[in-house]
């Protein structure tokens, strides 16, 4: 529900669309995966299949006309799951992955409001909406009955439910397995198991941890982001808890997003990373080996909020360090950047870290 659909809609008019959430396009396929090639005419310059992992056995054919006739594809989905699961046909390595996201600030111009992206995130159609609580509720309904059950997923869906509230309060922070297995009523390897599901179907990001560090003893593992922090906050509404995110980490998964987003457009050969020593210190994000980025929800900054990067500078030699916050003015202190949220993804975009 990124807005991928609308997208092609628009910008490939002459493409000849194939919609496998439309039963129109679906049964037949599905009857005569052959019934392809005689739908494109030869002078068709390329061909989108919709919402591909509900057919997944179309690709051996999609293989076949992109070897025979050299036909051009697009292949749009919103889980790698079932493609995964079936031990389909993967092209061969013949295709490139393109990954879409939640809208950028930068895409929303003069409509964008921190207020609003922080309280129900930047999904196209939840942040347009006139209702978006309503709309949110209704996306993670959606979500939990034609992405989880429909596909088969889990076979116990109120298990499935209670974990995924828990989940949602786990957002931005290293999660403790055992705890959560305890709380959702489901042994570990369960959870384990509804981890995966929520990573296969894009609903959930792994941020690794730094390992490489000289002095102080680092945390390896891992924490878990939402896509979308509206989504987070709409499961943790729906759910038996009523705990709600707090203001900086609906602030930090929202600019994970954004820096995701830069990665993936950009086509950025760049890993992200967070680094927390056992004794306490932690930097929200790593780019690559260059820059480390501490976010603050803060419209002050104070010496304090600039403890942990102080702490890495004597770890790792990163060339930027920033302090990306609600200040509204540009600052630097003892070789720290504090920047605006607007400055920092200004800069970003416009190359100024590598």
């Amino acid at each position: 529900m990124t807005g991928k659909s609308t997208l092609i809609r628009e910008t490939l008019r002459d493409a000849v669309i194939f919609d496998l959430l439309s039963s129109d396009d679906f049964f037949p396929l599905i009857a005569n995966p052959k019934s392809l090639e005689n739908a494109i005419l030869q002078d068709t310059e390329i061909v989108v299949i919709d919402e591909i992992q509900k057919a997944p056995q179309l690709l051996d054919e999609v293989h076949r006309l992109i070897e025979t006739r050299k036909v051009r594809f697009l292949l749009t989905g919103s889980s790698a799951r079932k493609l995964r699961r079936g031990g389909v046909n993967l092209l061969g390595g013949r295709a490139e992955t393109i990954h879409f996201h939640p809208l950028l600030a930068r895409e929303l111009g003069d409509d964008f409001n921190l207020g609003r992206a922080l309280r129900y995130g930047t999904l196209p159609f939840v942040y347009m909406s006139e209702e978006p609580r309503q709309t949110l509720r209704n996306y993670v309904g959606t979500y939990l009955q034609e992405e989880i059950a429909a596909e088969g997923s889990v076979r116990n869906l109120p298990a499935f439910a209670r974990f995924l509230d828990l989940a949602a309060h786990c957002n931005a922070t290293i999660v403790n397995f055992a705890n959560l297995a305890s709380d959702a009523q489901v042994p570990r390897t369960t959870v384990h198991g509804y981890f995966e599901i929520l990573r296969d179907t894009l609903i959930l990001f792994e941020l690794p941890a730094l390992r490489q560090v000289s002095r102080r003893k680092p945390t390896v593992k891992s924490k878990y982001y939402f896509f979308d922090i509206g989504v987070a906050t709409a499961i943790q509404k729906q759910g038996s808890h009523r705990l709600m995110q707090r203001e900086g980490f609906s602030f930090e998964t929202w600019l994970l997003h954004e820096l995701r987003s830069w990665i993936d457009y950009s086509d950025r050969d760049e890993k992200l990373q967070y680094w927390k020593s056992q004794s306490g210190y932690e930097v929200d994000f790593l780019i690559g080996d260059h820059t480390a980025i501490e976010v603050k929800a803060k419209s002050h900054v104070g010496n304090r909020d600039l403890r942990s990067l102080r702490a890495l500078m004597d770890e790792h030699s990163f060339k930027n360090h920033i302090c990306v916050c609600l200040e509204s003015r540009s600052l630097h202190r003892e070789g720290i950047d504090i920047l605006p949220f607007d400055v920092f993804l200004e800069n970003l975009w416009e190359g100024a870290y590598s």
